[in-house]
């Protein structure tokens, strides 16, 4: 073995038990936001996470997602951020994704803290039940595990 192999950090392993989450979730399309948000609480918990340590912020719509996350982000370990976008007859879906994609990823840079992105931009109603839980997976189980990928490969790099 080389004295010269590098040092991986891969967030794969370690302890989430005291850890604190907030989740943030829309109440906009609510029969799908809340099967996100399902996923993602189980996926904490299978992970090792305290469901007392888990905090969910309902919000009304995808759009409120970053303001919420912002107040929040100070007092956890990660955010978690779920909603539901579907395309209309106009371009107002594309105008909340953008938003929301570019607003979240900066609180996330700015506050050196997990800030997942749990969102569905989704042309049909279809498309979002296929990835809350349908045969495509489900988003809100993907993005509590991003975040505690983060969570743990931070605490490795410390």
């Amino acid at each position: 073995m080389s004295d010269n192999a590098p040092v991986v950090f891969d967030g794969e392993s370690g302890d989430i038990a005291g850890k604190k989450f907030v989740v943030a979730v829309s109440t906009y399309n609510r029969p799908i936001t809340e099967k996100l948000l399902e996923a993602s609480i189980d996926t904490i918990e299978r992970e090792g996470g305290c469901r007392g340590n888990i905090r969910v912020l309902w919000v009304p719509g995808a759009w409120e997602l970053a303001v919420a996350a912002k107040k929040v982000v100070n007092d956890c370990d990660a955010v978690i951020c779920l909603g539901c976008v579907i395309r209309g007859e106009t371009s107002h879906d594309q105008h909340i994704n953008t938003m929301i994609s570019q607003s979240l990823g900066q609180l996330s840079v700015e506050y050196i803290k997990p800030i997942a992105f749990g969102v569905l931009t989704c042309n049909t109603v279809d498309q979002a039940l296929q990835r809350s839980g349908g045969a495509v997976g489900n988003k809100g189980e993907e993005a509590a595990m991003a975040a505690i990928s983060m969570i743990r490969m931070f605490d490795q790099l410390a």
